[in-house]
């Protein structure tokens, strides 16, 4: 498990990786760069600083792990691996308020809910984090086909029939 850097830096200076203390992954060195800052917060969920972490860069999926509550990691992915027709709308207020003017040089991640099976497995498309220059902004997504538990694998269950 690493962490996966933001924008990473071509400058010759590194900045110092920072320790990670989490249950569910032990301790872990995170490089700078994959520390997000999310100055309102993510929706129901407190602290502001996170950790993108993942096994690899072709990872369908990485955890936000929280750098103040080592019990808190949520499970996120990158909407267009399971919704290729996914879009995200903002209003020009509220791409204002974030700073957000590149779209090129934004990450977009969505939550993913967890279940006992992966045809239960959602992903919430209603409000897909943000993430440009190492600051993190949740947003309500004004796109009318955005639901908040997008099946993930739903097509496994209509394979497996038709098997």
């Amino acid at each position: 498990m690493s962490g996966v850097p933001i924008n990473p830096s071509t400058e010759d200076i590194t900045p110092m990786a920072v320790t990670l203390h989490s249950t569910r992954f032990g301790a872990l060195e995170v490089p700078h760069e994959a520390v997000v800052e999310f100055p309102c917060g993510l929706i129901g969920l407190g602290g502001t600083r996170y950790a993108l972490l993942a096994r690899s860069e072709e990872s369908a999926f990485l955890w936000l792990h929280s750098m103040d509550d080592p019990d808190l990691a949520i499970p996120l992915t990158n909407p267009w691996r399971f919704f290729n027709e996914y879009e995200v709308e903002l209003s020009d207020e509220e791409a204002a308020r974030i700073g957000i003017d590149e779209t090129d040089q934004t990450s977009v991640y969505v939550t993913v809910r967890a279940a006992a099976s992966l045809e239960e497995f959602s992903a919430n498309l209603r409000a897909p984090i943000l993430i440009a220059d190492g600051r993190g902004h949740q947003v309500i997504n004004q796109a009318p086909d955005a639901p908040v538990r997008a099946p993930l694998f739903g097509g496994l269950t209509e394979s497996t029939q038709a098997a």
